[in-house]
C-alpha cells in the first residue's frame, strides 16, 4: 500500500496494524500509538457497528492482540481501513485505491471468470455446479468452507481467476468434452499442486 508493506493473514483475512503503525512512525517521525486509536469514541462506536453488522460474536473478531513471532494487533479489513486513514488523511486515497485494485477488482474478476466457466460447462449433462465450485476451492485453498473466497488474498484470487479461465478455454476448444473429464482435469490440477505436500 504505497511505500508500506501490508501483512494479511489468509486464515481469517485480518491485517497487521502493528507493523503498519511502526512503518508510519519511522517514516513520518510521529509517535502515534494504537491505544490512541482505540480510545477514540468514534472507533469504539465503529467497532460496535462492525460486531452487529457483520454478525460477529465478539470484539476479537474485529481486532485481536497476539504475541509471538507473528504477534501484534490484527484487524478485520473494515477496521484496518479506518485505522489506516486515521494515521493520516492523505492515506485515504492510497487505502481506497489499494482496496479497489487488490481486493475488489481481483474478487470481481474471479467472479466473472466463474460465470464464464459455468457458461462453458453448461453444454455438459448432469453438471453439479456446487461440486465444481468446491473443486475450485480445493485447487486454490486445498480446502473447502463456506465463504472462503471472501477471505482470499490477491494472489489466491488471481490464481482462482487463472484456473477458471484455463478450464473454460479447454471446454470451449473441445479439449474437455464432458463433465467427468472436467472433474478429472480439476483433480489433476489439485494433484499437480499439492502432491509434493502429501508425499
Amino acid at each position: 500500500m504505497g511505500n508500506f508493506d501490508v501483512i494479511q493473514r489468509t486464515k481469517d483475512g485480518m491485517f497487521n496494524a502493528t507493523t503498519l503503525i511502526k512503518q508510519w512512525n519511522n517514516t513520518s517521525g510521529q509517535q502515534k500509538k494504537l491505544d490512541h486509536f482505540f480510545e477514540n469514541k468514534s472507533t469504539k462506536e465503529y467497532v460496535d457497528v462492525l460486531v452487529n453488522e457483520l454478525n460477529l460474536n465478539t470484539r476479537n473478531s474485529v481486532y485481536l492482540k497476539t504475541r509471538g513471532k507473528n504477534g501484534g494487533t490484527w484487524m478485520n479489513p473494515y477496521l484496518f481501513i479506518d485505522f489506516a486513514m486515521w494515521l493520516n488523511p492523505k492515506f485515504k486515497f492510497s487505502v481506497i485505491k489499494f482496496v479497489h485494485d487488490q481486493l475488489i477488482e481481483f474478487r470481481h474478476n474471479a467472479g466473472d471468470k466463474y460465470i464464464e466457466l459455468s457458461a462453458s460447462a453448461a453444454r455438459f449433462k448432469d453438471v453439479n455446479y456446487s461440486d465444481m465450485a468446491k473443486a475450485l476451492n480445493y485447487i486454490v485453498f486445498n480446502r473447502h468452507e463456506k465463504g472462503i473466497r471472501q477471505t482470499a488474498n490477491p494472489v489466491q484470487l488471481k490464481e482462482l481467476s487463472d484456473v477458471q479461465k484455463k478450464l473454460s478455454f479447454a471446454i470451449d476448444m473441445g479439449y474437455i468434452r464432458n463433465y467427468n473429464q472436467l472433474l478429472a482435469e480439476m483433480r489433476r490440477m489439485w494433484h499437480f499442486k499439492y502432491s509434493s505436500l502429501t508425499a
